[in-house]
């Protein structure tokens, strides 16, 4: 039984979908097929229920699914170890914006139990780079949103989070129990630089183009509503500050928090790093 099978399985297992799975692996799904039913013959059962609506884990299967993560935990802790020794000690995390996710303190505190002797580097970065410094070799890994052009990129998706329209709170809007993004159309929104990631802009005006003040902090959003009347997205559950409301907006996608890094970089450390954020944020 290989780690490499075994990491294949997990991937199916957290995804239940060969399809995702072999999207997340960068490989095509015929050899991640084949793959699974060769270790179903390993072990001698079937570890995935498959019908025409979809995958499912067999009793057997969420054994193996258990013992596949303790087992590639393990494994990610040697080659950190070993990485260590050759002197890679040292992990570079980005994070976007207001850097206060009850979530990421776990996930901290979950990376430092596992690697004490790693050091960790955060740079936070502002509104106008979702990747974090990523792209430009800033940071090793990404602890930040999207949607962006992940063209390079590995993404997993952490935590999907409703989002609302930012208004002043004496705003004849913000009395209504939810608003499209039609409702806003007339209005300034603020905008992030020329040059932003254009998939990031767009899901941040709504999915149309907008015009209004440029911004490139959460506090330069927040003060640009309270001073000129501008409107804009934010999440449903932050807490706006004084004079500002957030009402939901209806039939927008949540904004998912993400863990992001170079597809191509192998570092032990950042594999390590991904796998407790998962284990992080799912852990509710």
């Amino acid at each position: 039984m290989e780690l490499r099978t075994l990491r294949y399985f997990v991937a199916v297992a957290e995804e239940l979908h060969f399809g995702r799975a072999a999207a997340r692996l960068h490989m095509s799904q015929p050899p991640l097929s084949r793959a699974i039913k060769q270790l179903e013959t390993e072990v001698g059962a079937v570890l995935f229920d498959r019908s025409s609506v979809g995958v499912a884990l067999t009793p057997v299967g969420a054994v193996l699914l258990d013992e596949a993560r303790a087992l590639l935990d393990r494994a990610d802790r040697v080659r950190v170890r070993v990485a260590a020794a050759a002197g890679a000690t040292t992990l570079t995390v980005g994070v976007l914006g207001d850097s206060t996710d009850p979530d990421a303190s776990r996930l901290a505190d979950a990376h430092h139990r596992l690697h004490p002797r790693v050091e960790v580097r955060v740079r936070e970065a502002d509104l106008t780079d979702p990747t974090c410094g990523l792209r430009a070799g800033l940071v090793d890994v990404a602890l930040t949103r999207g949607p962006f052009d992940e063209t390079g990129l590995s993404v997993r998706v952490l935590r999907a989070d409703p989002v609302g329209a930012l208004l002043r709170a004496d705003d004849p809007l913000a009395r209504h129990g939810g608003l499209k993004p039609a409702d806003l159309a007339d209005r300034r929104w603020f905008l992030f630089p020329e040059g932003t990631d254009a998939i990031w802009q767009s899901y941040w005006n709504g999915g149309e183009p907008r015009e209004g003040p440029v911004v490139r902090a959460v506090q330069e959003c927040r003060q640009a509503v309270l001073w000129n009347g501008t409107v804009g997205m934010t999440l449903l559950n932050h807490e706006p500050g004084a004079g500002l409301t957030v009402v939901p907006l209806i039939g927008m996608e949540p904004s998912r928090v993400v863990v992001a890094w170079n597809e191509a970089d192998r570092n032990p450390l950042i594999r390590s790093f991904v796998r407790s954020a998962i284990a992080a944020y799912h852990d509710d």
